[in-house]
């Protein structure tokens, strides 16, 4: 089975196969902008720019090279264009914050992919109510309110154990991370 990240079999992509690419890449480009603009609906819309104009020039891509680094490439220039229309992110723009960021990013990408695998071992460890918990309020980014009814649990107690568990997570991270360094 061919990976996300491999040229499409045929001589056209297909819609289907954007689809398939962008959903496989979604995660890291949405980090990608968060980066850059660290509001949650701030990223959101830019996301859903980003896919539309992808979207739109699909058919003009190369489609020989990955994917993923070039809808972050692409999502970088739909970020500035987004900022520059907002007042309130004038001055990020003007001082180069958003070339300065995207530059680290490059730089501590492989770092970030090894935490990334070693966070999504440390998740699969946690009990399932914790999971449920996790998978609610940051990955299908439910109100707390759904999570603590869901959970049973008022909402400051679910803030506590997300706060509990994010610690958790860290030092598990960190100890893999220890572990792996020393093998």
């Amino acid at each position: 089975m061919p990976s996300p990240e491999s040229p499409p079999p045929g001589p056209k992509p297909s819609r289907e196969r954007f689809l398939q690419l962008f959903l496989g890449s979604e995660r890291e480009v949405y980090r990608y902008i968060s980066a850059i603009a660290p509001a949650r609906g701030d990223a959101d819309e830019i996301l859903q720019q980003t896919a539309l104009e992808l979207w739109m020039k699909f058919d003009q891509f190369d489609h020989s090279l990955p994917f993923t680094p070039l809808a972050c490439r692409f999502a970088l220039i739909v970020a500035k264009q987004w900022l520059a229309s907002k007042r309130r992110w004038s001055s990020v723009l003007s001082e180069g914050l958003v070339e300065r960021i995207a530059d680290r990013r490059e730089a501590v990408l492989p770092g970030m992919q090894e935490r990334l695998r070693h966070l999504d071992a440390c998740l699969e460890k946690l009990p399932a109510a914790q999971r449920v918990m996790i998978d609610g309020y940051y990955f299908r980014r439910l109100p707390i309110e759904s999570v603590a009814t869901d959970a049973g649990r008022s909402i400051d107690a679910v803030y506590k154990a997300l706060q509990r568990i994010r610690q958790a997570l860290q030092d598990c991270v960190e100890q893999a991370e220890r572990l792996e360094a020393t093998s």
